[in-house]
């Protein structure tokens, strides 16, 4: 009489694969790392494109007050200054 023929659970008798249970929850960890850094970098790069839109309006704004400044001083050159 072998083992599988006394009854009870086939799991007490079938060989569990230990390197395979152990790849696929590296698999799992895996993908679960790499969908927190996907996370991570999608907030990076939105802070980065916040930081590089307050940039461009600091040069913008650098930009209009020479400006402004120049066109003052051609008004009062050409009032008679």
């Amino acid at each position: 009489m072998s083992g599988r023929d006394a009854g009870g659970s086939r799991y007490l008798y079938d060989p569990f694969d230990a390197a395979n249970a152990r790849i696929e929850a590296n698999e799992r960890v895996l993908e679960e790392r790499w969908q927190a850094l996907t996370f991570r970098l999608e907030a990076i790069e939105t802070a980065i494109e916040r930081l590089e839109r307050r940039l461009w309006l600091a040069v913008f704004g650098v930009v209009s007050v020479i400006l402004a400044q120049g066109i003052n001083e051609l008004i009062q050159m050409s009032s008679g200054g």
